[in-house]
This record gives structure tokens, C-alpha cells and sequence, in this order.
């Protein structure tokens, strides 16, 4: 199975508990790009048969537009989970979102339990790193499979397992953020930054949208729909940078030489492969949204 070839914007992903009937609905007009149907952490014990029915039907439904739709799924230690990975792959969503993935041998797993399913082949397998042990074998589990695509930060836990605190800069999860996109640039992977917990601190937010784009990450997992707008801003390319990048790829072809020169910089291929990346990412939000 190939891994996805044509860029795809995953700048805002919300997750949308499964067991709310009402958020499901409202979702099929929230801009973000893509949607993780909750049945772990979002949805109560008891509710989670009924979250599960609801969380296919809504995959199934065709009903929620250009947006990318997975499901996230309880983990391989509950007793949900079989039950949730057979479901979810019967439905056929974009993604199955596993929580807690520690090896490539979990990844195997699941890859082949997804098989077993006779899941669709576009259901591609997200995997969430959340713990140190995932940090430091993160580039195995990236590489384990050309069906996982998708790795996505689980920052709450890792701050958890940690023993650390969140704080402002989140200087105490540096370092497997790091690790975790070196693993995902490495192996060709798309990669997911963790959520931002106070729904209410938008300068807060804004500021770890930043971060994560810095850091090289290719959007932002979300925990409310006052979050989509600083993500979908965050994780695109300016004006300016469309700008720049035309103007770099026009002087390349115009100069028809290994290295030419624009705006009084020097331009080599390095800089051609990332004005075309900024504008396959732009062109690519611009057909989401028509």
C-alpha cells in the first residue's frame, strides 16, 4: 500500500465525542480539515457501545464534505477495543486514530487486524506517540507500515508519564516532540502536534500554533471549534510566503543555471523544492475550501 502521494491539509483536526449526537451534527459545518470521532477519552464507559454506532454511521454517512474523518478507537489494553477496530473498519473512515502505539510490533498488529477486517484500502492507520518509550522508538513505529500515515502527538500523556508539568514553551516535552518529527520526516510521514488544553487561552494557543509550525509540525489536533481558525491560520503559508515562493520558482526558470539569484538571495535547489512544498500546501487548501 502506497502512502498518500497528493498533499492533503490536516492544519485543524478536532476531536468530537462520538456519544454527542448534537456535536456530530455540528461538525458537518465546522472549517477544519479533518475530524477524529472520539470513543476513548471523550465518551464515558457506559456510552461507549451506543458512541461506536454513532461514530460509524457519521463515517459512513458521506455527510461531512472535503473534511478527512477518523475515528479514534479505545486502546489495545480495554475491552472495547476489538469491537471498536472491527466496527470502525467495516465502516470505512479515512483514518482509524489507535491511541498509545509503543512499537512497530503494536503497529503490525493492528495492521494486520485491519486486514482481517477487510478495511477499506484509503482507512489508513494514525498512530498516537504519547509516552517516552514511544518518543525514543518513534522512527520504528513510523516505518512499520506504509499503512500508518499519521503520527499524532499525545502531549497530555507524555506530560503524565513524564512526571512534568505543562507550562508556557513546553520546554519539558521538547525533546520527544523533536524526536517524534525527525521520526515522521524520516520516514515520510505526516504528523500531528498534541492539543491545547485551556479553551479560553487564545494568546496561549496562538502562541503553541506557532511552536508547532516551527517545529516542523503539519497541524494541530483540537479540542474545540474556537481553536479551528488559529490552527487553519497557523499551519498555512502567508501571503507573503505565496508570494516569495512564485517569485523564487519564476527566477529559477528564468535562470535556467544550478544557482540563480532573487531579491538579492542567493537560490540553489534547496529553496525550489521548498517554494514548491509552500505552494502544493497552498494550492491544496485553496481546492478544500471551493
Amino acid at each position: 500500500m502506497a502512502a498518500d502521494v497528493a498533499f492533503r491539509p490536516r492544519r485543524s483536526v478536532l476531536y468530537m465525542p462520538s456519544s454527542n449526537a448534537r456535536a456530530l451534527e455540528k461538525a458537518k459545518s465546522i472549517p477544519c480539515d479533518g475530524l477524529i470521532l472520539d470513543l476513548e477519552d471523550a465518551v464515558a464507559p457506559d456510552a461507549k457501545p451506543e458512541a461506536r454506532k454513532a461514530a460509524c454511521a457519521a463515517a459512513a454517512s458521506g455527510e461531512y464534505g472535503g473534511r478527512e474523518i477518523a475515528i479514534r478507537i479505545n486502546g489495545a489494553d480495554t475491552a472495547w477495543h476489538a469491537d471498536d477496530l472491527r466496527a470502525a473498519c467495516e465502516a470505512g473512515p479515512d483514518a482509524v486514530v489507535v491511541p498509545k502505539v509503543n512499537s512497530a510490533d503494536a503497529v503490525l498488529q493492528l495492521v494486520e487486524a485491519m486486514a482481517g477486517h477487510a478495511a477499506p484500502e484509503h482507512t489508513r492507520l494514525w498512530a498516537m506517540v504519547e509516552t517516552p518509550y514511544a518518543m525514543l522508538h518513534a522512527e520504528e513505529i513510523a516505518a512499520a507500515s506504509d499503512r500508518l500515515t499519521v503520527l499524532v502527538m499525545g502531549t497530555n500523556d507524555l506530560v503524565k508519564e513524564l512526571y512534568a508539568e505543562h507550562v508556557p514553551g513546553r520546554q519539558p516535552v521538547l525533546t520527544g516532540l523533536g524526536l517524534a518529527v525527525l521520526a515522521a520526516r524520516a520516514t515520510g510521514k505526516v504528523i500531528l502536534d498534541g492539543v491545547y488544553n485551556d479553551v479560553k487561552d487564545q494568546d496561549g494557543f496562538l502562541a503553541e500554533c506557532r511552536q508547532g509550525r516551527e517545529l516542523g509540525f503539519d497541524g494541530k489536533t483540537l479540542i474545540h471549534p474556537g481553536q479551528v481558525q488559529g490552527a487553519n491560520a497557523a499551519f498555512a503559508p502567508s501571503e507573503q510566503a505565496v508570494e516569495d515562493a512564485r517569485g523564487i520558482l519564476q527566477a529559477w526558470a528564468d535562470g535556467g543555471s544550478g544557482v540563480v539569484t532573487w531579491n538579492g538571495r542567493m537560490i540553489e535547489n534547496l529553496h525550489v523544492e521548498s517554494a514548491r512544498r509552500t505552494l502544493s500546501i497552498h494550492e491544496a487548501i485553496r481546492a478544500l475550501a471551493g
